[in-house]
């Protein structure tokens, strides 16, 4: 996976949109508008701080599905990323929360988004929904027959989870892009807005050896110098809202200081 030819720089910096609860979710507002103005606004302010890319998910659907979501979730994201993607230049990706993946990669062919999110692309994984079993056979398939290019970006041993058996990390990194075929590589720490360790990232980064490491959870302008120097780039989210708050809109003063913090390691 070339980052550069994606997202124009060696070491991306990914912003999330989390989308407000969509058709069919327990917390529905039933105004869809309310969502596409929330979700403009959001990757507005991501867009002027300075992010390299977005990755738009149905976070506030929770309790999420382990497996396929209902078709309205999927119309809705796809309305709501064509939008975004008409107004702004940056890279797009998509998750569909907890495990559709097929449904994002599906979205993400159709309105040309570069790159989709899988928590479980291989193994098995006990989670608040269950069991989720990874189907990398299945979405490695499907992505041929839609003559796909877009990249898969995978979590290994995935937040708000715990693995069946004892993996070892480094084994779990290789089996994901050797038998998954991940693209990329996503670590994170326990749960939302909790950080990966540096260990944990470095160990990763040697098994990966040429595909590109992601931070996926709890990085923040105060700890990023020192997480990004063993990944290749970063998903945020939870650091860049309004007084660091889950349920807050985006705000671009902390996304701006977060990008200047993450760039001047790196330059």
């Amino acid at each position: 996976m070339n980052l550069e030819q994606i997202f124009h720089t060696p070491n991306p910096i990914i912003g999330v949109v989390h989308l407000l609860p969509l058709p069919t979710s327990p917390r529905w507002g039933g105004n869809l508008k309310a969502v596409l103005d929330r979700a403009e606004q959001e990757a507005t302010a991501l867009a002027s701080g300075g992010v390299d890319a977005i990755v738009v998910e149905n976070f506030f659907d929770a309790p999420f599905t382990k497996h396929q979501v209902d078709p309205a979730v999927v119309s809705a994201m796809t309305l709501i990323v064509e939008r975004l993607m008409n107004m702004i230049s940056l890279p797009i990706g998509i998750n569909v929360l907890r495990n559709d993946a097929q449904s994002a990669i599906a979205i993400a062919t159709c309105v040309r988004a570069q790159f989709i999110r899988v928590n479980v692309l291989t193994g098995v994984m006990a989670t608040d929904q269950g069991l989720i079993e990874g189907q990398a056979h299945q979405l490695l398939r499907y992505r041929r027959e839609l003559g796909s290019d877009v990249k898969i970006l995978a979590d290994v041993l995935v937040k708000h989870a715990q693995p069946l058996g004892f993996p070892n990390l480094t084994t779990a990194v290789q089996e994901t892009i050797e038998r998954g075929l991940a693209d990329g590589i996503i670590i994170s720490g326990c749960a939302t807005g909790s950080p990966p360790s540096l260990e944990d990232l470095k160990l990763a980064s040697e098994a990966a050896k040429n595909t590109p490491i992601f931070i996926g959870s709890g990085a923040n302008w105060e700890n990023i110098a020192t997480l990004i120097r063993a990944a290749d780039g970063v998903i945020v989210s939870s650091s860049l809202k309004r007084r660091g708050l889950i349920d807050q809109p985006i705000d671009p003063i902390r996304v701006s200081q977060f990008v200047e913090a993450a760039r001047r390691d790196r330059s």
